[in-house]
């Protein structure tokens, strides 16, 4: 996934009403009249939410007859998952590093204080 790409995954997921939307969907497909529902806004509205989730390759729209459902479209997320998880293992390591660092100067402490204790007494 290129950076541009990943850069619209996430500005698509920023607002809280295409988040839901992406949660419903996930659940199972709906229509954009079934999706508009809960929503204290127009269907047209609602419609552009589903716009801006397709244009970064979250949603796809398929034909059933007369029913035109929203489908969401999971391989996005295996792609954001990896980018993310990239970056979570190199965090993870450096905090292990720190931990490291951490007990070595903590066990320096230690001894410092075991040798200023024995030389008071």
């Amino acid at each position: 996934m290129t950076d541009d790409r990943l850069s619209q995954v996430f500005a698509a997921l920023a607002d809280p009403t295409r988040r839901d939307i992406v949660a419903r969907l996930a659940s199972a497909d709906a229509t954009v009249n079934e999706l508009a529902e809960p929503y204290d806004v127009s269907v047209q509205a609602v419609s552009k939410h589903i716009r801006v989730l397709e244009d970064a390759g979250l949603v796809s729209r398929t034909r059933d007859a007369q029913r035109r459902p929203c489908h969401l479209e999971a391989e996005v997320f295996d792609l954001m998952t990896k980018w993310i998880e990239r970056y979570r293992q190199e965090a993870e390591e450096r905090f292990r590093r720190l931990d490291a660092v951490l007990e070595r100067m903590k066990g320096e402490v230690s001894d410092t204080e075991t040798r200023t204790e024995g030389q008071a007494s």
